[in-house]
């Protein structure tokens, strides 16, 4: 039902409570179930107070029953049990609160609680909380451990004790918390949430000795199985001896039965690696001897060959076959220079045969017009030409003075030049010299050439 208000037509408190008393009032009795955290039962007071509490959404409500109701369950009912009651919802106006008026109160058997716990199993394993491919490695030596457990109980004594004796350096990170009844979950819950926090913190142990199926459900709680599934840092279970392993087992990364096995399992014995060590040392150090004495037998059978009982003798033999070697090359490369001059010799002597200068030496001249050509034939040659002659100790100018091709004259013909060719001359005459004497070459006749006439 709508109500009609505004900001200038509200309605009074004491109005709104007894609207809501009245919704109330019309609802009927209803089956709850809860946790009882608080138990109040006053000497000659006719009405038990309860307050029943939802661990999963960590809510409260307040119960009231007459003596008589409770009186029925009282053997086993206390503060920490679960129970199912009858009761209708009331509203106490003047303070504006709800309560429960049960009229029947019934314990949860264990049967039942196991039920319940093995049907939030199968839920969260098909959600894969479970599955192996989620489980952390533990490291090999953690540095700190951090520690979720009772205030001085028996569980954190056995798992300091234990793994200082194991490791004495090693560090833990303590978080007291509630190990059963209505605080437990939320205590652990928010211990492992600050110790997988922590970066330091290298795996967290929830540890809780022995105990029943009721004291041990908070270990079995969804919220705690959901938060130990989220943690980034590996978690072992240490929870009681009992058969029926509680859900916080099966999502942990690793199990141990007691919390003295934890410590075992998270922190390596010292004693037990220094022995390891060692036997490693010793089995190395075999190897090296096998080996060693697999090289000296070796060496030894090399040293028996009959090559090694006199190894300065293939040394002696190398090198007299170096020796050899060397005075081959020296013979050969002596061979080598000889013909090699002998040709050199034989070049020079045809090059200096064949040279020009040789030529002049043996009464040959050559006739070069002005401009430095060289006169070929004597076609070539005009009268009255003057021309320079060079022979072997000098040069000198002549002239040609007949008018054809006989005659007498100085012009002895033309020497072809640096080349091995000859010429002859064509024609006689008298010539005179520049310089002082009478040109000897010149006569009168033919002068013949060595190669022509």
């Amino acid at each position: 039902m709508a109500l009609n208000t505004s900001a200038e037509a509200p309605l009074p408190v004491g109005e709104v409570s007894r609207l809501i008393g009245g919704w109330i009032d019309r609802l009927g009795a209803v089956w709850v179930e809860g946790q009882i955290t608080q138990l109040s039962r006053r000497p000659g007071a006719g009405v038990v107070f309860l307050t029943l509490r939802d661990p999963s959404h960590d809510i409260s409500v307040s119960v009231t029953c007459f003596r008589s109701v409770f009186d029925a369950v009282a053997d086993v009912v206390s503060e920490g049990a679960r129970v199912v009651v009858l009761a209708k919802p009331e509203w106490y106006a003047p303070r504006g609160q709800l309560s429960l008026r049960a009229t029947e109160i019934k314990p949860v058997g264990v049967g039942e609680l196991l039920a319940r716990i093995e049907q939030l199993k199968k839920s969260l394993a098909g959600e894969g909380l479970f599955a192996r491919e989620r489980k952390k490695r533990l490291p090999f030596l953690p540095q700190l451990i951090g520690l979720v457990t009772g205030r001085a109980s028996a569980a954190e004594r056995d798992v300091l004790e234990n793994a200082r004796h194991r490791w004495p350096a090693v560090r833990f990170e303590v978080r007291n918390v509630a190990v059963q009844g209505v605080h437990a979950v939320p205590q652990v819950v928010q211990a492992v949430k600050e110790l997988d926090e922590l970066d330091a913190v290298d795996v967290i142990i929830v540890a809780r000795g022995g105990g029943s199926v009721e004291d041990l459900l908070p270990f079995s709680d969804e919220q705690l199985i959901r938060a130990v599934s989220a943690c980034r840092t590996p978690v072992v279970s240490a929870i009681g001896h009992e058969p029926d392993s509680p859900l916080l087992d099966l999502v942990a990364d690793l199990r141990a039965s007691t919390p003295t096995d934890a410590a075992k399992k998270v922190v390596p014995d010292v004693g037990e690696e220094l022995d390891r060590v060692q036997l490693m040392r010793d089995r190395a150090r075999r190897a090296v001897d096998i080996l060693l004495d697999r090289e000296e037998r070796g060496l030894a059978v090399a040293m028996s060959r009959p090559s090694m009982e006199h190894p300065h003798r293939m040394v002696d033999e190398r090198e007299q076959q170096v020796d050899q070697l060397l005075e081959r090359g020296r013979r050969t490369l002596g061979h080598l220079l000889d013909r090699a001059d002998s040709e050199l010799i034989h070049t020079l002597a045809r090059v200096v045969a064949l040279s020009p200068a040789a030529t002049l030496q043996r009464g040959y001249a050559v006739l070069q017009r002005g401009d430095g050509s060289v006169v070929r034939t004597a076609a070539e040659v005009e009268p009255g030409e003057a021309l320079r002659a060079r022979v072997a100790d000098g040069e000198f100018t002549v002239a040609r003075t007949d008018g054809g091709t006989s005659g007498t004259g100085a012009s002895a013909g033309t020497d072809t030049g640096a080349d091995t060719g000859t010429g002859t001359g064509a024609g006689t005459g008298t010539g005179t010299g520049t310089g002082t004497g009478t040109n000897e070459d010149a006569g009168t006749g033919t002068n013949e050439e060595e190669n022509g006439s």
